[in-house]
């Protein structure tokens, strides 16, 4: 089994975004249980977090400037993604149960972050999802929070009498998170061409193909490729990136070829989807290929401040290969 992640970078917005998607992937029928923490900058993946490898390793070179200034970085953000691996393994379990369910395939999601928006105002947003329904949000501005459904209500009750927990998250969301999506911000830069990354992690045996192609041929110019590297699990990983124009990313496909598939598949860069209902998850299965794709989106609900999951911009592709 490997697992996918396709993502996207397009720089020029004059607002900036910092976010954080944590992601829970349980069938206890089948012994599967996986946990991935994606921090995005503006779109781009700068950190990466999997429960296969216990370490939350840096995506992009620019984030070497950060761990200049705070040479714990790496620790610090290994440790809090350990103890987040824990507590999102126990809400899945607390939520299932919650929706009688005892066995089958389970997703928690959560979603937090900030944005400092191009008229000079800030935002943030914290929220939880599960098996793609919305489940309980964040208010900032009230300290309080919305249950999407009926099963949230008890989180609800209990998380709106933690009034010192919830002050805290309202300092980080319109303090904290905004300082570091400066600094962040700043060591990332601004570079003139998109940059789109195709992830593969968690496949075996080692050897692997994954290239981008430029309407159906390889392309190579400005492609970064790190090393395949093992896994705790026995597993390997592998990323490659290309910087693009953005009005030609529609031309840009990542292809992989593997031992465990049946024949090489092509990930699409444009978004192929057509949901019209909030999703966190969007189920998705190309015809061709012999796996399950999803689409995790988030968009500003119609309050601003507080996102709902839907279909929509800066999208992140997780793949699970049969």
């Amino acid at each position: 089994m490997g697992i996918f992640l396709l993502s996207m970078y397009f720089p020029g917005s004059l607002s900036h975004s910092l976010r954080y998607f944590y992601i829970s992937f349980v069938e206890p029928d089948q012994g599967l249980c996986h946990f991935t923490i994606v921090g995005s900058l503006d779109g781009q993946h700068f950190v990466y977090y999997g429960s296969n490898t216990k370490k939350m390793l840096p995506q992009v070179s620019w984030i070497k400037e950060v761990e200049k200034e705070y040479p714990q970085y790496w620790i610090r953000e290994t440790q809090e993604a350990r103890v987040a691996e824990l507590v999102f393994r126990e809400n899945t379990n607390t939520t299932m149960k919650r929706y009688n369910q005892t066995g089958g395939f389970h997703t928690w999601q959560g979603m937090y972050g900030c944005e400092l928006r191009r008229e000079g105002t800030t935002g943030g947003y914290r929220q939880y999802g599960f098996d793609g329904r919305d489940f309980i949000a964040f208010d900032m501005d009230t300290r309080t929070w919305t249950a999407a459904e009926a099963q949230a209500q008890l989180s609800k009750r209990k998380w709106d009498a933690e009034g010192a927990w919830n002050q805290r998250r309202r300092f980080y969301l319109k303090s904290v998170c905004i300082e570091w999506l400066g600094k962040e911000g700043q060591s990332g830069g601004a570079m003139g061409l998109g940059t789109l990354i195709c992830r593969a992690d968690g496949f075996y045996p080692k050897d692997i193909e994954v290239v981008w192609t430029r309407d159906s041929e390889v392309w190579d110019q400005e492609t970064l490729r790190g090393l395949i590297a093992p896994n705790s699990d026995g597993t390997y990983h592998i990323w490659i990136s290309t910087k693009v124009d953005p009005k030609d990313k529609g031309r840009f496909w990542c292809r992989v070829d593997h031992a465990s598939l049946k024949n090489p598949v092509d990930l699409a860069v444009e978004e192929v989807y057509n949901y019209t209902v909030p999703l966190a998850l969007a189920l998705w299965q190309k015809p061709q290929a012999s796996f399950i794709c999803w689409q995790i989106n988030f968009l500003p609900s119609s309050g601003g401040s507080v996102f709902r999951f839907a279909p929509g911009s800066q999208p992140v592709y997780i793949c699970l290969v049969d």
